[in-house]
This record gives structure tokens, sequence and C-alpha cells, in this order.
């Protein structure tokens, strides 16, 4: 099946056009040809027409697809800089994610259990990124950042989010119409369905000048109030709020503080916090590092006592207050503290028998130094980054653990990106 005829690009890039074979699949999704030379959307087994200069090149024409080749869901597929691989069937595709994870662990000599994946569905996801552009006094320009460029596609649908964001988009445009008046103002609405409606902070409008005119506060509220979104906030200052947005996580129900970060689908929430409730079965006491809002901290604290940290004061100030609303906890103490600069130490786990860390793609340099030197007998790593998931496993692993098990978690559906939870023993 040959793709729908879509030109990202107006002017093919320069050189001539030549005809490649495609081999395998690189680490960004791009098809693989001998030199090595990389093409966007083709798979392994094509023969395509190609164009430009050096290692990286334009699809021009699909010769001889592949099997494996589907029809893209989504009309901006191509142009839009976001989902890569939306013409590659579902089976293969997961089946290359859970590969690129197995020989991530092998860079760092790590075998181990590798379980089948946990894949998100397509219109699942809750939390995305929207950048508005000027357009006219009444709607703005909403979309995504285009493939290698910094020009806007203007999106009508977007079939990874769920419904209630895609029938959003129109408030979204006049919604942003009023945050133009100072021409650096480069808007992104950063947006979250919660369980009370949508909620957005706004970053990218120049304060330097003073900010938004109240005019255009008032626009903003009418605007926000008119589409029903729970609460909209600039640079976490809240612009307007009719209900505080919440998420129910566990035995808890959590108001967010503006721009928290969330699992990007409720499912694979679900499917992780499952899976990390299930390796810290038979805790005495938990550690939660790097707990946000309180994910995992909840069902965790339903098996043992739980001490929770993390960086952003704002989250942990959400988790404690919902701890009075939550029934059946054994109890949970936490902390807003910079696990980089101050990790919590060896000698302060001495009590503590499981360990979960979920930091940022940076991964845990410093708080896995520490979960080596203590006494602690198994933790559980969760990560969005499988490189630096690696890098901190070969520390436990010299230190006397080994990984057991790894459940891959495809949420962030047709990009290349791959998150995991494992389990480690001592």
């Amino acid at each position: 099946m040959k793709p729908r005829p879509r030109r990202p690009n107006p002017k093919p890039p320069p050189g001539p056009p030549v005809e490649l074979a495609i081999e395998s699949m690189g680490g960004e999704g791009d098809g693989v040809a001998a030199g090595p030379v990389f093409v966007p959307f083709t798979l392994p087994g094509e023969r395509v027409r190609a164009q430009g200069g050096g290692e990286r090149r334009e699809l021009l024409e699909v010769l001889s697809a592949s099997p494996e080749r589907v029809e893209p869901p989504c009309p901006h597929f191509q142009a839009c800089g976001g989902c890569a691989l939306q013409h590659w069937a579902h089976e293969p595709y997961l089946a290359w994610k859970v590969e690129r994870l197995r020989t991530t662990l092998a860079r760092q000599h790590i075998e181990t259990d590798i379980l089948a994946p946990f894949a998100a569905a397509p219109e699942t996801r809750r939390r995305v990124t929207l950048h508005a552009r000027r357009g006219d006094r009444n709607a703005a320009r909403v979309g995504y950042k285009a493939r290698k460029s910094w020009d806007l596609v203007d999106i009508s649908a977007c079939p990874i989010s769920d419904p209630a964001i895609q029938a959003a988009i129109p408030a979204f445009r006049r919604l942003a119409a009023p945050l133009f008046e100072h021409p650096k103002s480069a808007p992104s609405l950063h947006v979250t369905l919660t369980d009370t409606g949508i909620d957005i902070d706004i970053t990218g409008v120049e304060a330097k000048s003073g900010g938004l005119s109240a005019d255009a506060r008032m626009q903003l509220a009418e605007r926000a109030a008119e589409a029903d979104f729970a609460r909209v906030t600039l640079g976490g200052e809240a612009a307007y709020m009719i209900r505080a947005p919440q998420v129910r996580l566990g035995p808890a129900v959590v108001a967010l503080p503006p721009g928290a970060f969330l699992q990007a689908t409720r499912e694979a929430e679900a499917a992780m916090t499952a899976f990390v409730g299930e390796a810290a079965a038979g805790a005495t006491r938990i550690a939660d590092l790097y707990c946000g809002v309180g994910t995992f901290t909840f069902r965790l604290a339903e098996i043992a006592p739980v001490h929770a940290a993390d960086f952003a004061a704002p989250a942990v100030q959400a988790l404690t207050a919902a701890l009075a609303g939550a029934p059946g906890l054994k109890g949970v103490t936490a902390e807003a503290r910079d696990l980089v600069r101050r990790p919590v130490l060896a000698e302060e786990l001495r009590k503590t028998d499981v360990a979960v860390f979920d930091p940022p793609r940076a991964g845990a340099v410093e708080q896995t130094a520490e979960l080596a030197r203590s006494g602690v007998a198994r933790v559980i790593g969760v990560s969005c980054n499988p490189a630096t998931f690696a890098r901190d496993a070969r520390t436990l692993i010299d230190a006397g653990f080994r990984l057991e098990r790894v459940l891959p978690v495809d949420q962030f559906l047709w990009s290349p990106h791959v998150e995991l939870v494992g389990v480690f023993q001592r």
C-alpha cells in the first residue's frame, strides 16, 4: 500500500532522487538503507525513491511497500512533527520497541526477563502540549510544530488524544486569541484532562513588558468560562478557575497544582501502578522517591508505611493535602527535597526494605548510588528513558542487585519513545 500523498516540504531537498532499499529501523523511527541513509516514513523491506544529501533523505515515493504498511489514521501525518510511525502495523511496531529496549539494556551488559508490553490505545492521551500562533481576534492558530521546523501545523484532529481534548480544539483556538499583545509572545497550552474537566497552564506569553493587560485577562477568563474549562493558569498563576482540577490516585483524590506531572494515559498509569504494587507486596516500609503528586504513593501506602520525596514542593503539598480523604493507608510522610543535591541517604533507608524511584529523563545517578549503598532488599525503577535506566541499573547490579523483570510501557503511541518499570532484587 502506498501512502497518501502528503508533502510536508513544498520544495524537495537538494540532490538527485535515488532508489534505496530499506533494511532496518533506526532509533528515531526512520527507515535505514545502506550507508547508512535514514529515510522517514519507510519500513524494512521496502524500496523507495528519496531525495537529499548526506545521511538524511526525504521520502518521495514508496516503490515497493512492506506488507506491514498501514494507512495512517491522522490527516496531519508527515506534516506534524509528533507521530513518526502511524504507517506501521501495530504488532511489528510494538515488537520493534521491545527489541530497542532489549538492545539498550544489552549495551550495559544487562539481560533480564522482558514481559509482554503494555500498549496504550488511540484516543487515550490525557496530557498534550499545543502551540499557538497569532490568528485573528477571535481565534488563534493552534497545533503542533511541523517536522524539522518552527512552523505550526494547525490541527483539526489528533487521534492520539482523548476525544474530550479533540472536541475542545476550537475552544483552545478562542482561548489563545487574546495572548498576542506582545510580538514576542509564542504561547504553549499545556492541556491536562482531569476527572473534573480540562486544566490548561499557559506558558510563553511575554512577561517583561508587564504580561497580559487587564482586558486580555478578562477575555481569557470569559473564553475559559464559555468552554467550561476547570482551570486556566498563566505560568502557574491563576487566570480562571471554576473547579479544582482533580484526579483519583488509588484511594485518594488529589487536587493538581498547575503544570503537575501525570502519566500520559490513565490506562498506562493503572497498569504501571498495579505492576509496582505487585512488586512491592510484602514490604514493611517503602520509600517512594520522585513521588510527584502520589501516582504510586497511595497504592504503596495500602501495603506498608511510605516515605515520599520529590523536588517539586507544590506536588508534595498536593499529595499531603489528599491524605486526609484517603482511607485504608498504612501511613505516609512526605517531604520536598532535591534528590540530586540531597538524595535520601543509605543511612536514612535503614528500616526501608522496598524503594521505588521514578526520575525525570536524566535518571537518578545520585539517588541510585545511595540505594546501592543501602540495605534495601528490593528496588523498583520506573523510567521514561531506557538509556539512563540502563546506566542506573548497572550501578545497582554492580552493588549486588539482579534485574529480575521489566515491563515495557508504550503510552506515547506512534512515537519512538518507550517507557518501562523494572524490578531489582538484592
